[in-house]
């Protein structure tokens, strides 16, 4: 009951948030789909995984309208992501609603800060030299960044939690500046319920890694 509560203040601030800055139809969309996806991701619902479905349509169509080409392009990826942490999910859950938690190895960790750095620089020169991208590099960053956590979201890692709250605060200024305010807002409220995913996947993690019938598996931490 606490939670139904604390969703629908969430969803009440959008809603004042809509009227006072007078946003489009599917900014009002994306950003109610969004709230549901994050809100979902962070309790270990599987509900999460179709309203992101929804979620990144809407939000396709919005950057599309205002130039944010790599925005744009990384909601095809998030599509795909969708699907595949979808049926990830639903593996080797061992009794369990979901898939356990796992962390990063070090040579996940490594190949992705690797991709990171590449991909953006060469999305962001991309950018700037062949659209008319507002803020190529800042875009390309906050894309790729986007896109590594939404990999390690995917696979149920919690590190994942780490780059969503750097994406969120970095894109609270972005969409603010571009004038979306209503989903520069949004990110507030992602960046809040990120800190929340975060600290209820670590306990989780932590449960489960004290637990003596689980900690053999925790030994393979995550391979695939």
């Amino acid at each position: 009951m606490k939670q139904n509560r604390s969703m629908l203040g969430l969803l009440a601030a959008i809603l004042a948030v809509v009227y006072f800055t007078s946003s489009s139809a599917i900014e009002i969309a994306a950003t109610t789909t969004g709230l549901a996806a994050v809100w979902l991701t962070a309790k270990e619902k599987l509900w999460t995984w179709p309203i992101s479905l929804v979620n990144v349509a809407c939000f396709f169509y919005m950057f599309l309208d205002v130039k944010l080409y790599a925005d744009m392009t990384l909601q095809v990826f998030f599509f795909v992501l969708s699907i595949y942490g979808w049926a990830v999910w639903m593996t080797k859950r061992g009794g369990a609603a979901v898939r356990p938690t796992r962390v990063w190895t070090p040579r996940m960790a490594v190949l992705l800060i690797v991709f990171l750095i590449v991909f953006t620089l060469a999305w962001g020169y991309l950018l700037e030299r062949h659209t008319d991208a507002s803020i190529p590099y800042l875009d390309a960053f906050i894309a790729t960044l986007s896109l590594v956590a939404q990999f390690l979201l995917s696979y149920k890692i919690l590190q994942s939690w780490y780059f969503w709250i750097v994406v969120d605060v970095l894109s609270i200024g972005m969409y603010f500046y571009k004038g979306l305010y209503t989903t520069s807002f949004l990110y507030v409220i992602f960046l809040g319920i990120a800190i929340m995913g975060l600290v209820e996947w670590k306990r989780e993690y932590n449960r489960r890694a004290s637990d003596p019938r689980t900690q053999r598996d925790e030994v393979n931490t995550y391979a695939g």
